[in-house]
């Protein structure tokens, strides 16, 4: 559905976006992850025809960008970061007036702004002016605009920023709903709202892709080798000394204990799986087995992992895991 090959943009000297190749699924909503100026906002503008590249391609929908920009802009949906929306309208207006511009057939009309607002869950303000409505509705009023015309494509870029903790959850839900239906990418610095969101992630940092992937491949391409979790009833340093002792382990350290149990995480070698042996050495001893379970790298963990200036440089620009 989305295809990108090679994108490069630069501003006189600045490189914003340096060779970055990416696709996108049909019906996939796809997390573009990355600290405040890593290209995002960039590549969303290449992408919905704001913006020329300076240097390679990207489809959408089958037409490219640069040869094809109005078949482009009649498949997608775009949302910047700030909704341009006109406050002095109320919001149907607001939304048959984008339904004119787009497009929509007289006869569709009213049916597509109808279902644009039932989708939004906008109803209860459909009469008021947008200049009263909260920034969570404005947001939502946005998106209703962006999906009149039935889009293709939808892209998001940072949906979310400036709303409240339970605006954030409903926009989310939003988002996930639309799934399927529209191939959406949503860009985005916020980690929770890929984790909760986002069938796959692509990760870039300073114009250029460093990781692509679901957060759980990423999570196993990345750390290099398990952990495990441990929670023992017994004296920490003697199950410290004992859990190094088994074969596989390659470090333990110890972490807040929970109530009388004491609690370590361990590193092991990478592909060994040593809970077994774990399990046996800790009973034989005597000691109280609570606990025993995997620990992933969070996907927090993995964003700073690759976002580093030394993580960056000593990649040659993508560590990439095939979802």
């Amino acid at each position: 559905m989305i295809e990108v090959e090679n994108l490069t943009k630069r501003y006189g000297r600045n490189t914003a976006v340096n060779g970055i190749s990416f696709s996108v699924n049909k019906g996939e909503i796809l997390g573009f992850l990355g600290p405040n100026g890593a290209g995002k906002t960039t590549t969303m503008r290449v992408l919905t025809c704001y913006l020329s590249p300076t240097e390679g391609t990207a489809r959408v929908a089958g037409f490219d960008v640069f040869e094809q920009p109005l078949e482009v802009k009649r498949r997608v949906g775009y949302i910047p970061e700030t909704p341009p929306l006109y406050p002095d309208m109320d919001v149907t207006t607001y939304l048959d007036f984008v339904a004119r511009i787009k497009g929509v057939p007289k006869k569709q009309r009213a049916g597509r702004i109808n279902d644009a607002i039932e989708k939004t869950r906008v109803g209860d303000v459909r009469t008021k002016l947008i200049g009263r409505l909260s920034k969570g509705y404005r947001q939502r009023v946005g998106l209703a605009a962006a999906i009149l015309h039935n889009p293709e494509v939808l892209i998001l870029d940072e949906p979310t920023a400036g709303l409240d903790p339970k605006q954030i959850i409903e926009t989310r839900e939003l988002i996930r709903s639309l799934g399927g239906e529209h191939t959406i990418v949503l860009s985005t610095h916020i980690l929770p709202e890929v984790s909760v969101t986002c069938g796959r992630v692509v990760i870039i940092d300073r114009g250029k892709v460093v990781a692509e992937g679901t957060p759980d491949s990423l999570m196993h391409r990345l750390r290099g080798t398990a952990a495990l979790r441990l929670e023992v009833q017994g004296e920490a340093r003697a199950v410290a000394d004992l859990l190094r002792s088994v074969p596989g382990v390659k470090g333990v350290a110890p972490k807040a204990a929970e109530g009388s149990a004491a609690v370590f995480e361990l590193e092991t070698e990478g592909g060994r799986d040593v809970r077994a042996d774990v399990a046996r050495a800790v009973v034989q001893k005597g000691f109280g087995l609570q606990g025993l379970s995997q620990v992933g790298m969070s996907l927090e963990e993995i964003f700073l992992h690759l976002t580093t200036t030394d993580a960056v440089d000593a990649a040659s620009g993508r560590a990439e895991v095939n979802a």
